[in-house]
């Protein structure tokens, strides 16, 4: 449990860097903090930016959902295993006397 609960930070940590580093880049370019003197058409660009990658970034969790789902195996062996552990519940059931 302590291993996936690690990974699972690691990745949160790797989430929020690239998110950092994006927001920072972002707001040195829309808000020209360094004073590179950028032309005004990069300062355009940039202002929209964050809205693009939102949805970008909600067009690919859409497409990565949707294709696991269309792929996702069907587990007949274990269907069956749990249909038998069904029918001998009942069936244990029924002998201790209730009745379904």
């Amino acid at each position: 449990l302590f291993v996936a609960e690690t990974s699972i930070m690691t990745k949160l940590l790797q989430w929020l860097l690239g998110v950092s580093l994006l927001g920072a880049i972002w707001a040195v370019v829309a808000f020209d903090l360094l004073e590179l003197s950028l032309t005004r058409t990069y300062r355009e660009v940039a202002w929209p930016m964050p809205l693009y990658l939102l949805v970008s970034f909600g067009c690919y969790s859409l497409a990565t959902v949707g294709y696991r789902v269309a792929t996702f195996n069907d587990c007949d062996e274990a269907a069956r295993e749990l249909q038998e552990q069904i029918k001998e519940a009942k069936d244990d059931l029924k002998k201790k006397g209730l009745r379904m």
